[in-house]
């Protein structure tokens, strides 16, 4: 897997990414690729992409040996002013203000991915057949946020009343257990600011009633890998997740499919300074 990703990273170089090629060589899917992309590089992989891009056209408008619409149709773009728009959407400035000042610049180095001796803790973690089920709740869109927390999905969930925690319990009734955080309906080429789909519920069988003032997001049947978290909140949530990516799948037979991830809080503090967590990811077969 590592070697797939620096291949991906080469081709990003060379300016030609056949993911399906890479895929098929690493015997994997493209989506499966994606995901990993982005969970270990923090972007996904048409955001990098554009940034690399744009770091290397950088050079060229200081250079100053072309003009502008030159230099724009040789990164890709048919007009300059398409290419001014991607690059001040990169840099924060356009390419005249950067040919003339120097500057401002956010350059992209190149990603490199290797393999390093982890694991020597032992993650909590168990493989489930799961039928189809239903996830009820309180759903909205919200952009999508790479680091840090997510300020939408905190107005979100503060704005639920006290009351319908209590009411979202007690229809629950199959796992996942608890009060579950989901997010869903976002594509692994989607940029900083995409809209997701964020649900604040619990989980259904597919036989129950569902109220009609609760949004719906189908789980399809399927495998899940399901990770236990305990400690600090929400560091070590987040230290699971990040695992997953570096240590879980390139060590185990399994890759992602297509699916909503889901966090149940199964037990916390008052304060919620810690807790204990189970994340759920849609698998399949590697």
């Amino acid at each position: 897997m590592i070697a797939a990703l620096n291949r991906i990273v080469d081709l990003v170089e060379d300016g030609d990414v056949d993911l399906a090629a890479v895929a098929r060589s690493a015997g994997t899917t493209e989506y499966h690729l994606r995901r990993m992309f982005s969970s270990l590089a923090g972007m996904p992989l048409s955001e990098y992409a554009r940034r690399r891009r744009m770091t290397v056209a950088a050079a060229d408008v200081i250079r100053a040996e072309d003009d502008l619409l030159t230099i724009a149709v040789r990164h890709g773009y048919t007009s300059a002013e398409a290419f001014g728009r991607a690059f001040r959407a990169v840099h924060g400035a356009g390419p005249g203000e950067v040919r003339r000042d120097g500057g401002p610049l956010r350059t992209q180095p190149q990603i490199r991915f290797r393999l390093t001796v982890e694991g020597s803790t032992p993650m909590d973690t168990r493989l489930t057949d799961r039928p189809a089920f239903r996830l009820v709740g309180h759903a909205t869109r919200v952009p999508l946020i790479h680091e840090g927390v997510n300020p939408h999905i905190q107005q979100h969930v503060a704005a639920i009343p006290a009351e319908e925690h209590g009411r979202l319990k007690s229809l629950g009734d199959t796992e996942p257990d608890g009060i579950l955080a989901v997010t869903d309906g976002i594509e692994q080429e989607s940029p900083e600011g995409s809209e997701l789909t964020y649900l604040h519920g619990v989980a259904l069988s597919s036989a129950a009633a569902v109220p009609d003032d609760l949004d719906v997001i189908e789980a399809p049947a399927g495998r899940w890998a399901v990770f236990r978290s305990s400690g600090p909140y929400p560091q070590t949530l987040q230290e699971t997740w990040a695992a997953t990516a570096t240590e879980w799948f390139p060590s185990n037979p399994w890759r992602m499919r297509p699916g909503p991830s889901i966090v149940s809080v199964l037990d916390r503090a008052a304060d919620l300074s810690t807790a204990t967590c189970e994340l759920w990811l849609p698998v399949e077969p590697a």
